[in-house]
């Protein structure tokens, strides 16, 4: 997919750059963000959100998983499911990866999406139990396209989910783990959403 904010190149350079070194040690990660990017730029599209915001978004969206570079090689890479103390590590990667684009005060919006993707609209989500439109709209759109995404991969612990499954489990969440508007637009356009799947 072409996403109009990739014709602004000193961003993407930077997002490349980046990201790249997360790919080295997780190819997964990548190539799922990739996908969670390209699927946030659309929904940003079909909302009509104005170039700059979408930009941003899609930017934090790419880089959304980047704080997995701090979590150690045994939980990143481990076969099958996690146990509680490896989980609450895992948890740690939005407010790693947030400290890492705070760094640049050109990035602090993107670093507040990033630190909130795993916030969940009814408030039961991580690291802060945010809710509603306390979680900032990129990172609720963000929330809806990663668990899209997640859902219609292959795991180590589990096959990928067919598609009619993934569609009836965001239904299903809508005001729940997603912000019902965004999970909304997502099944509308579900079928230009989920293209590359197919």
């Amino acid at each position: 997919m072409n996403c109009e904010c990739e014709n602004n190149y000193e961003y993407h350079e930077f997002v490349e750059c980046i990201s790249s070194a997360l790919d080295a040690r997780d190819p997964y990660t990548g190539n799922h963000s990739d996908r969670v990017s390209d699927m946030a730029c659309l929904i940003c599209h079909f909302m009509g959100l104005p170039s700059a915001q979408t930009q941003e978004i899609h930017i934090a969206a790419h880089l959304h998983d980047i704080g997995k570079i701090g979590i150690p090689d045994r939980v990143l890479l481990k076969e099958g499911k996690l146990d509680d103390e490896e989980w609450a590590l895992m948890k740690k990667h939005p407010q790693i990866g947030a400290d890492i684009l705070m760094k640049s005060e050109r990035f602090s919006r993107i670093s507040a999406i990033i630190l909130h993707h795993h916030e969940r609209y009814d408030g039961k989500g991580y690291p802060f139990g945010a809710k509603g439109e306390e979680i900032p709209l990129g990172a609720r759109i963000i929330a809806v396209c990663d668990s899209i995404d997640a859902m219609s991969s292959n795991r180590s612990y589990r096959k990928a989910m067919p598609m009619e499954v993934c569609r009836s489990e965001i239904e299903k969440n809508r005001g729940i783990m997603y912000d019902p508007e965004i999970a909304d637009v997502a099944l509308k356009n579900w079928d230009k959403l989920t293209e590359i799947y197919r």
